[in-house]
């Protein structure tokens, strides 16, 4: 699977150990920034490139967005048309599954200040590997989710 990553300066650290994990898992992955850390970048400017691809091919790519709470990022990826940003603060994976079978997320957005690095990887896979169900009721939902144009 091709996913797209972007992180600010609260996400850099974890955002530069986790490409390599996903490559491992035998992703293509694409860095959409920040290239180096800076204390003064701005999220949009890293999160904007990863929804505008995936938003291209949503059912086909995923993001993953890495700031220091997970709201900005996932705030400004849900601007765009496609785009179901889900945010993970650590603890329970029970949100991420349910982020992927009922809501079809294609963008995780990880609150880097509140997760740690404990179980970071592995819910993250579990997020990749977790299928959307299909259910009709979810569909419907979806549909109507993107039939907004206000």
């Amino acid at each position: 699977m091709k996913i797209f990553v972007g992180s600010d300066h609260a996400g850099f650290q974890l955002k530069e150990q986790l490409i390599p994990f996903l490559k491992e898992l035998g992703h293509e992955v694409l860095d959409m920034g920040a290239p180096e850390y800076n204390e003064q970048d701005d999220y949009p400017d890293f999160i904007i490139p990863v929804a505008k691809e995936v938003s291209k091919d949503p059912e086909k790519t995923r993001g993953i967005v890495i700031g220091g709470s997970g709201q900005g990022e996932a705030m400004v990826a849900n601007r765009f048309k496609n785009i179901r940003a889900a945010v993970w603060y650590g603890g329970s994976r029970e949100p991420l599954r349910l982020s992927r079978e009922h809501n079809n997320a294609n963008v995780l957005s990880i609150g880097a200040r509140l997760v740690g690095e404990d179980g970071v990887f592995e819910a993250v896979r579990m997020w990749l590997e977790t299928g959307f169900s299909g259910d009709p009721r979810h569909k419907r939902r979806l549909a109507k989710i993107e039939s907004i144009h206000e």
